[in-house]
């Protein structure tokens, strides 16, 4: 395949995922049984600020990445897309998609939205562009300070559903399974979008004379 053709390929799947990625967080808010932790943190500062959902969710990606400054985080092109479009994508949907009226179709659609966003987070990370804003907070605490990944993803979640319940976000069920169910669903959907013809990082399908993968590859950006 042409190295532009697979270029081209890649920025689409880049912003297919990203706008996924925007569809999934609205559907976790129209669910109201609780959303995952930096959606926690937005709906908090919907509160207090006269923006909608998604401009706060915009301006505070960008907020992020000057903590990236002392960190000596290297934005790519997948990190600035990630910043501008899943706003606008959860504005979208959000106007798009109505609360459901009862609390079997609340469940339903967040468990959808969870779904969707591990297909979305596969997707956009899939392409190869770099990491969106608040995964490179976590990698640059891991390489700048030391800490281990696990400490440093756990004090940022935490931090922030913290902030966002004391700001008046929605934590409840959802949060807990969100934290717990979004990573072990993303990646054994990483290896399927590692196999199109224009990934950057390729996956060949197992064969009788082809080693099977180790089963948890590690997701590289």
């Amino acid at each position: 395949m042409p190295r532009s053709t697979a270029l081209t390929l890649r920025f689409v799947q880049l912003a297919v995922g990203l706008f996924l990625y925007g569809a999934s967080v609205a559907l976790q808010v129209r669910a109201v049984v609780g959303v995952s932790s930096w959606t926690v943190l937005t709906q908090g500062l919907e509160n207090v600020l006269p923006w909608s959902f998604g401009v706060i969710t915009t301006v505070s990606s960008l907020v992020i990445l000057l903590f990236w400054i002392p960190l000596r985080q290297k934005p790519g092109i997948g990190t600035l897309c990630n910043a501008l479009a899943i706003g606008p994508a959860a504005d979208l949907v959000l106007w798009l998609v109505p609360e459901p009226g009862t609390l079997v179709g609340r469940v339903l659609l967040f468990v959808g939205s969870l779904v969707l966003l591990a297909v979305a987070t596969a997707c956009y990370i899939g392409a190869g562009f770099g990491t969106g804003a608040r995964d490179g907070l976590m990698v640059g605490l891991h390489e700048r300070l030391g800490w281990p990944v696990w400490v440093a993803r756990t004090a940022i979640e935490v931090t922030v559903v913290v902030v966002g319940w004391l700001l008046g976000g929605d934590v409840g069920v959802g949060t807990v399974v969100a934290a717990f169910a979004i990573g072990p669903m993303v990646q054994p959907l990483m290896r399927h979008f590692r196999r199109f013809p224009w990934s950057p990082v390729r996956e060949a399908r197992p064969t009788p004379a082809t080693p099977v993968p180790d089963p948890a590859p590690s997701i590289r950006h």
